[in-house]
C-alpha cells in the first residue's frame, strides 16, 4: 500500500469516529424511574451505544436486562451494582450517595459526566469542581430547556423590578422526591441573588410558622410541596404594593429532564476538561 492508501484509511477512521461511531454511555441510576426513561429515549434516538447501566447494588432488579426494565426489549445489557466497561460519557442521576462512586469513576477513566443528580453535599460539589479540571463536567439542576431559560430570566427580571417587590419561589414535586428544597428552586434562588446583590443562601427564609413571622425586607422566601405524582413545579413571585408579577414553569413529563440530560452527554463528548454548564449546552445567554 502507496503512502496516499495510509493516508484515506487514516481520514476514514477520523471520519467513522466523527460522524458513525455512536459514543457510548453508561447511565447511573438506571435502575430508577428516571433511569429507565434515559435508557428507553437513548435506544429509541440511537445516539449512543449503551455500555452500562448502574444502580445501587441492593437493588432487587440487578442482573436483569436495562432495557426490559426501561420497556424498550433486551439490549444485551445487564443492570449492574459497579462499573464494568469505559465509555466516552455518564449520566448521573440517582442520588447524592452514589456521587462519588461515579466520579472517582469519570477521573480514573477521564470520562466526560453529566451530573444531573440534586442534593451533593458541599464536599461532594468540591469534589465535582476538582474532577473538571481533568474530565469535562456539566453540573445541572435541571435539564429541561425551559428550566434553563427560567434560570436566565429570573434574576434579570428581579433586578429591573428593584427592591420594592418581594421575591417567593414556590416549587411542587412527587412524595418521593428526597431533597427539599428543590435543587432547581436554589438555582432560581441563587440567579435573583447573584442579579440583586443579596447574600445567597443567608437571605433565604424556608416556609414561615408562627404568631410572629412579618415579612422582612429584602429576603427571598423558599416554600417546598409534597405531593402524589407531580413531576416538577416552580413559580417565582414578584409582589409590591398595587401589583403582582408571576413567572412559572411546568413539568409535564420526566422526559424533558431525560432529553435534555441526554442532549447534554452528547454535547461534552470530545469537549476539552471543565466546568460547563446546561445553558452553555443550550446556547442560552
Amino acid at each position: 500500500m502507496g503512502f496516499g492508501g495510509y493516508i484515506w484509511r487514516f481520514q476514514s477512521r477520523i471520519f467513522l469516529r466523527k460522524y458513525v461511531m455512536k459514543p457510548k454511555l453508561i447511565v447511573t441510576g438506571a435502575g430508577g424511574r428516571m433511569g429507565r426513561r434515559i435508557i428507553a429515549l437513548a435506544c429509541q434516538d440511537g445516539l449512543f451505544d449503551i455500555a452500562g447501566a448502574v444502580d445501587w447494588a441492593e437493588n432487587p432488579d440487578i442482573g436483569k436486562d436495562v432495557g426490559q426494565l426501561a420497556g424498550v426489549g433486551d439490549i444485551g445489557i445487564e443492570l449492574s451494582g459497579d462499573y464494568q466497561k469505559a465509555c466516552d460519557v455518564v449520566i448521573d442521576f440517582s442520588n447524592p450517595a452514589a456521587a462519588d462512586a461515579t466520579i472517582e469513576y469519570c477521573v480514573k477513566n477521564k470520562t466526560a459526566l453529566m451530573m444531573a443528580t440534586t442534593g451533593l453535599s458541599s464536599g461532594q460539589i468540591e469534589k465535582l469542581n476538582r474532577a473538571a479540571k481533568s474530565v469535562p463536567v456539566i453540573f445541572a439542576s435541571n435539564t429541561s430547556l425551559g428550566m434553563n431559560l427560567l434560570f436566565a430570566l429570573v434574576g434579570k427580571v428581579a433586578k429591573a423590578l428593584g427592591e420594592e417587590f418581594d421575591i417567593e419561589i414556590i416549587e411542587q414535586h412527587h412524595r418521593f422526591k428526597k431533597d427539599s428544597p428543590s435543587g432547581s428552586a436554589l438555582t432560581l434562588a441563587e440567579s435573583i441573588c447573584k442579579e440583586t446583590g443579596r447574600e445567597f443562601p443567608g437571605c433565604i427564609d424556608h416556609g414561615r410558622q408562627g404568631k410572629d413571622c412579618l415579612r422582612q425586607k429584602g429576603r427571598v422566601g423558599m416554600h417546598s410541596v409534597r405531593a402524589g405524582d407531580i413531576v416538577g413545579e416552580h413559580e417565582i413571585i414578584y409582589g409590591a404594593l398595587g401589583e403582582t408579577v408571576k413567572i412559572s414553569h411546568s413539568a409535564h413529563s420526566r422526559d424533558i429532564f431525560a432529553r435534555g440530560a441526554l442532549k447534554g452527554a452528547g454535547w461534552l463528548v470530545g469537549k476539552k476538561a471543565g466546568m460547563y454548564t446546561m445553558a452553555d449546552c443550550l446556547g442560552i445567554e
